[in-house]
């Protein structure tokens, strides 16, 4: 018994030494009840009927633990609309075409993805999206590079490509976040300039009075 206790033993750690490392991170849903995104699509090439949208717009209906409800509406080039909901859950990977993926994953983080398995981060960078510029991470499946925005994980860019041609969809309005101005937060930027208004007027009656 101890022999084969041995043997077994031994096997474990031959089998874990040569397997790779897959670190799963903990499933964060970053969404809510009312959140929505909308996309604009452009291509090269000549994309078949079911590829060929020009506009999108994702809100989520309703989020239940790890289950999320999407309503979505998807705009095609000849000018027909589609509307229909869908569900994701992030626990058993589906995830659709990855419009939504675990909140704050960072590089070198796997996630499951039921149609395309074991998706990894690859890396961790800034970029503008509906006017802000926001902290994404970005991953590929086969045929697509994906980025998504860290704090939510909803998909602010796709890049994919196929043998006649090639789909870029970037995300262009949200209510999940502000518009920057002057690449400040609109807080940031209304209390700064609140600030600066009444620094002025505090200089303006001093030189009033200093001329009386």
């Amino acid at each position: 018994m101890d022999r084969k206790f041995a043997l077994v033993f031994a096997l474990a750690v031959v089998v874990m030494g040569i397997a790779p490392a897959i670190v799963f991170a903990e499933i964060s849903v970053g969404v809510k009840q009312g959140d929505w995104i909308e996309y604009q699509v452009s291509y090269t090439g000549t994309p078949d009927p079911s590829h060929a949208i020009s506009w999108a717009r994702m809100e989520i209906a309703s989020v239940q633990g790890k289950e999320i409800s999407l309503e979505m509406t998807t705009r095609f080039s000849n000018g027909t609309q589609l509307n229909e909901t869908t569900t994701l859950n992030l626990m058993t990977g589906q995830l659709g075409d990855d419009f939504i993926i675990p909140a704050n994953l960072n590089t070198g983080d796997t996630f499951f993805d039921k149609n395309a398995g074991n998706i990894t981060i690859s890396g961790t960078e800034k970029r503008t999206y509906a006017g802000a510029t926001r902290t994404v991470v970005y991953g590929s499946t086969p045929h697509t590079i994906f980025y998504w925005d860290k704090s939510t994980g909803v998909a602010v860019e796709g890049r994919s490509t196929f043998a006649e041609f090639t789909m870029t969809t970037i995300a262009t309005k949200t209510n999940m976040w502000q518009p920057q101005l002057f690449g400040l937060d609109p807080v940031v930027f209304y209390v700064l300039l609140i600030a600066v208004v009444a620094i002025l007027a505090v200089i303006a009656i001093l030189v009033i009075r200093r001329k009386k």
